[in-house]
This record gives C-alpha cells, structure tokens and sequence, in this order.
C-alpha cells in the first residue's frame, strides 16, 4: 500500500500523463466553466486516487478505458464506488469513447447531477 506522499506523487503525474478523453473533459470543467463549480483532477480521497471531482457538490467523475470492463476492475470498481458513497460522495462513470465520441453529451449528464431538481419532492 502507497503512502500518503506517494499517492500525491503518484496524482500529480497522472495530471501531468492524462489521457486524451480526461484532456477533453479537463478543458471543459477547469476554472468553473461548468455552473460556476470548482472541479479538481486527480485527488486523492481515501486510498483511492479519483480522475475528477468537486468537493463543494461532493461528486466524483470517473473515466473508464477499456481495462475496467475486466471482471477483476469490475469488482474493483464496485468496492471503490461503495467507499467513496459511504464517504458521501456521489459517483457517475464514463467511458472513454463516450468522451472522445459525445463530449456535449456527457457534459449535460454532468450538468444535470449538479443542479438541483426544480421542483424538489416535499
């Protein structure tokens, strides 16, 4: 198990290698573009090192390639999401190609999970 220390080394290289579909979602997130929030890439939360999040919505991004479709990052996965729930945060996925594919798409998927309902349930 990484220390503290070299989970942050280990982020801050991850900034600096990002894959092609977390460039496209990083320049579209980056410096409150998206309804004014402030989004981070690649923190540390726990034991885990998440792509994407805003700790003022408590909600984490996740892009997935190809590897997590395996059925051991599957249940990796699943056992991360359920930590990072239990902590309070809320976690929605995508794909790469998704991105890559339909960037407008996933940013209004986006939109939506940080913008409250208009019309709350009493």
């Amino acid at each position: 198990m990484r220390t503290r220390e070299e989970k942050l080394t280990f982020s801050r290289s991850l900034r600096k290698n990002q894959t092609y579909a977390e460039l496209l979602l990083w320049q579209r997130l980056r410096n409150r573009q998206l309804e004014n929030i402030k989004f981070r890439r690649q923190q540390v939360i726990g034991s885990f090192i998440v792509d994407f999040v805003s700790y003022e919505k408590m909600l984490i991004i996740e892009l997935d390639g190809g590897q997590h479709n395996e059925l051991y990052a599957r249940e990796k996965d699943k056992a991360r999401t359920k930590w990072l729930e239990s902590q309070g945060y809320r976690i929605i996925r995508f794909w790469d190609n998704e991105v890559i594919k339909n960037l407008q798409d996933v940013m209004e998927q986006i939109r939506l999970a940080v913008t409250p309902h208009p019309d709350p349930l009493p």
